[in-house]
């Protein structure tokens, strides 16, 4: 069961899915109605698992709490900075590759039953190894009003699946005459003062051999943003109006993805798939 009824299923479907798409190897995607994803992966396989396991049998005894995220907003020569810190009870590997999927994502909202980002199109620019960057066209739904209204996003997106980091700008975002960020994920080993007690673990290995493999590892994720409206929008009071829905938009955001992964945390596991190697360097 997921956290509502019949959530459990999509959950199920969305992460074998993924897992499957992971365990392949395609050519590279250069087609705007071909979103195969991932071409490669760059971590363990079998070691993302075993933290799915993990957090699965974690949650029917102490379910994870999810904190609140922390978001920070400053404004310096017409320019808005928003920081946000959120922590997630899912594994980073597998959490960074949701954030990325154009497939699916964890932005469904369960309670109403719809995305609130959508993926109209992309197309891959360049790819080596671990990076690739696309041109996609995003629509994200903010509320206005009562209403939901979706705003078309048109983006240059850097992504690293080997160091769980991408960069983005603007190439369109109506009222926007600058738009660009970076987010990162990184590991926050949550069990670390229960298993490793003599010396505080500073990297995976060091955390899996104190904790004897069984130290679950949640995903830290920051979000650096960067924007400036067009004028008359950098004006008050219709620019209290661009930040107040920008900052409302980001926190629906968050919290659909937080229910994501409670619901990803209690769903059934994924039957097994085959591989012929988990892990590409």
């Amino acid at each position: 069961m997921g956290v509502l009824p019949g959530s459990g299923s999509w959950i199920n479907q969305n992460s074998q899915q993924l897992l499957e798409a992971e365990s392949k190897s395609s050519e590279n995607v250069d087609s705007e109605d071909d979103f195969k994803f991932p071409a490669k992966i760059y971590y363990d396989l079998n070691e993302t698992r075993k933290q799915q396991h993990l957090w699965r049998e974690a949650e029917k005894k102490h379910p994870w709490h999810n904190a609140s995220p922390k978001i920070k907003v400053t404004q310096k020569n017409g320019f808005y900075h928003m920081n946000i810190e959120l922590t997630v009870g899912l594994p980073p590997d597998f959490f960074y590759d949701l954030l990325i999927n154009p497939e699916g994502g964890p932005f469904l909202d369960l309670h109403k039953g719809r995305r609130l980002v959508e993926n109209e199109s992309r197309n891959v620019l360049f790819e080596n190894g671990p990076r690739q960057t696309t041109r996609v066209e995003k629509s994200v739904v903010c509320n206005l009003f009562g209403l939901s209204i979706p705003i078309r996003l048109n983006l240059i997106v850097d992504d690293n699946r080997k160091d769980l980091m991408t960069q983005y700008k603007k190439e369109k975002v109506i009222f926007m005459k600058a738009f660009e960020g970076d987010y990162k994920v990184e590991p926050v080993f949550v069990d670390k003062e229960r298993f490793c007690k003599k010396r505080i673990p500073m990297t995976r290995q060091e955390y899996k051999k104190c904790s004897g493999g069984q130290g679950k590892i949640a995903s830290k994720l920051t979000i650096d943003q960067y924007f400036q409206p067009y004028p008359p929008f950098n004006l008050p009071p219709l620019s209290w109006f661009i930040r107040g829905i920008t900052i409302k938009t980001s926190k629906t955001l968050l919290a659909v993805v937080q229910d994501t992964s409670i619901a990803m945390r209690t769903a059934k596991p994924p039957p097994p798939v085959k591989t012929g190697s988990n892990k590409h360097e």
